[in-house]
């Protein structure tokens, strides 16, 4: 559902009166204060938004790297409108300028686990766990990183987000050749995990129901060996081996072996960088 929100239009909160300057997406615009200090202003009629705001509401205060909500608005001529703190850029764009030094990356990842460890011990999961969905502040790259909040997460996506970070310049290691409205989309996916991380464990048939395991059983036998590219394998051209092992901890393809992320939290790889 569109916004009801245009470029100049002042927004009357509690705490400061914002004007409308841009809009970033459909619901998402950039706006001022009086002292012109920047907000994102985030306005639908929708359902989603009070559950954002909810869940913001119930964890902000528990860790530093969820973005905080600033105020709720309740102009009864306006769509309800959350105003939340605003971030200089995501770690994609960030990462595609510039390849983030190492102690940058292992800043990300720690503060993305704590973020997730708060949501995980109450049951809660994030599942859009991606560079575009992590914002920092520029001025202090290794001070002050927020995490865009959404719905769900889990430490698979993690796990990729990391490598992507690793590897820099826009490298995503499951990005099919494929757009994401095409039929074979979620296949191709599927046939990278396989590739990069498989083969699929018998574990799964307790987990998976038939028709889920002979998707898997068909990923497998139409990756012939010339396309397996074994991630345990990659050298350290491409990256160095503590990176490599703790990602291998990570991206088990069955969810049950995977650690949680306030195991993760805990690994040595945090110690050694």
């Amino acid at each position: 559902m569109p916004s009801a929100l245009f470029l100049g239009q002042t927004l009357k909160g509690r705490t400061a009166l914002y004007t409308v300057v841009k809009q970033l997406q459909d619901c998402v615009w950039l706006a001022t204060n009086e002292s012109q200090q920047k907000v994102i202003a985030k306005s639908v009629r929708h359902f989603r938004l009070q559950n954002e705001r909810d869940v913001l509401l119930r964890f902000q205060r528990r860790t530093s790297a969820i973005r905080p909500l600033v105020e709720e608005l309740e102009d009864t001529n306006s769509p309800p409108t959350l105003i939340l703190k605003y971030l200089d850029d995501d770690v994609l764009n960030a990462s595609n300028k510039q390849q983030l030094t190492h102690s940058e990356v292992v800043f990300v990842a720690r503060k993305v686990l704590e973020a997730l460890a708060v949501l995980h011990d109450e049951g809660f999961v994030h599942t859009d766990i991606k560079p575009s969905n992590v914002f920092w502040k520029h001025r202090s790259r290794g001070a002050h990183l927020q995490m865009k909040w959404g719905t769900a997460t889990d430490i698979w996506s993690f796990g990729a987000t990391l490598i992507s970070l690793l590897y820099g310049s826009g490298f995503h290691i499951f990005k099919p050749d494929v757009p994401p409205d095409h039929d074979e989309y979620d296949v191709k996916i599927l046939l990278k995990h396989h590739r990069c991380f498989g083969p699929f464990p018998e574990s799964y048939e307790q987990i998976a129901d038939q028709q889920r395991l002979a998707i898997l059983t068909w990923v497998m036998q139409n990756s012939p060996p010339e396309t397996l590219r074994p991630f345990h394998l990659t050298t350290t051209k491409e990256i160095c081996q503590d990176d490599k092992e703790f990602l291998l901890r990570i991206m088990r393809l069955d969810p049950r072996d995977r650690p949680s992320a306030r195991q993760l939290l805990e690994d040595q790889w945090f110690n050694q960088s």
